[in-house]
């Protein structure tokens, strides 16, 4: 029995009564308090002396908890990170579960506790939200939506039009461990040691970057459902301009490759939750691959490509016994539910 009285989540906790304020006190407002919630109004009013970036997201993974994290940590870190690679500083965080009927009010509070984790490690608070109840069948154990609050920084100057030809690419680390980490969860697979989804907020990192190199940094974008190839893709398209990639540089660990080439998937489009990709002036390379390096969520940061005038609107890739291939946009979804 939890401290609600109830060991599930019932139509009740949607209803508005007691119930929904029971659910709401000893849960919700308990978990995160701060000035700006305990006004336990249906908004939050904040003073904003600068531009600012606003970015929302929903939520509706399953397994809604795996190796590495759950949906309510993910929920937090995704919508961080989105505020984030706009060159922005999160604070802010609007919150609104959408449960169904029957979820364990064990599994609900481990969620809204995890969620209070990756806030407070994140530097942002939950300053409003909402709780919706649907009946039994009609949801998918819990679906979680954020909203993400944050000042631009004033040396960011991020736009997909400042890059140039020359400019290179830079990740933070291994790429497509989040989408095999819950394939492998799904599928039962078993490696010799654990896919663990690599979700966390990347915004501290972002920030040194800004601070450090200001608008020779050109662009920041996180590769999450369709994976790097996705937003590969989406800048050449932007730019009219090609990129070029070399297999051997793209930070990939072993068991995620070995876990790709069972399931027949291609790594570029597996999903991502703790990596970003970022375009600079080819000027700071080695300086903000040093800087990255140097920082817990970049130890493994790689260049991996360059902005090209050639083959303009395509990605091309050198694989690792030499060859190219082109790295065709992806059409639909390889992983689906995977954020």
């Amino acid at each position: 029995m939890d401290t609600t009285g109830f060991e599930t989540i019932n139509l009740g906790h949607g209803s508005g009564g007691e119930l929904t304020r029971n659910l709401l006190d000893k849960v919700i407002f308990n978990t995160f308090s701060n000035p700006f919630l305990d006004q336990k109004h249906d908004g939050a009013i904040v003073e904003v002396h600068s531009k600012i970036a606003i970015s929302t997201d929903s939520f509706v993974i399953t397994p809604i908890f795996f190796k590495g994290g759950n949906i309510g940590e993910l929920a937090v870190n995704g919508t961080v990170n989105d505020v984030a690679m706009c060159g922005a500083i999160p604070k802010y965080l609007s919150l609104a579960f959408i449960i169904e009927e029957g979820l364990k009010m064990e599994e609900f509070t481990r969620i809204v506790t995890s969620v209070k984790k990756a806030a407070d490690e994140s530097g942002v608070l939950i300053i409003t939200g909402d709780t919706k109840v649907v009946e039994r069948g009609k949801g998918d154990k819990i679906f979680i939506n954020t909203t993400g609050f944050g000042e631009v920084h004033p040396k960011a100057a991020i736009s997909v039009h400042n890059i140039k030809a020359g400019d290179k690419i830079l990740v933070n680390g291994y790429i497509a461990q989040h989408g095999m980490a819950i394939m492998s969860e799904r599928e039962g697979l078993e490696f010799e040691s654990d896919l663990v989804s690599d979700t966390t907020n990347l915004n501290f990192l972002v920030a040194d970057l800004l601070d450090a190199f200001g608008e020779k940094i050109k662009l920041f974008r996180d590769p999450t459902r369709g994976g790097l190839g996705r937003v590969l893709h989406e800048i050449a398209n932007d730019i009219s301009k090609g990129v070029f990639l070399k297999e051997i540089d793209i930070p990939m660990e072993k068991q995620v490759a070995a876990a790709c080439e069972m399931l027949g998937l291609d790594p570029m489009y597996v999903a991502n939750e703790g990596v970003f990709l970022v375009v600079v002036d080819p000027s700071i390379e080695t300086e903000v691959l040093n800087l990255m390096r140097n920082h817990k969520k970049g130890i493994n940061a790689a260049l991996i490509g360059e902005i090209t005038s050639e083959h303009p609107n395509k990605v091309v890739m050198e694989s690792l016994i030499g060859g190219k291939r082109i790295v065709s946009p992806l059409v639909g979804e390889q992983l689906p539910r995977i954020c």
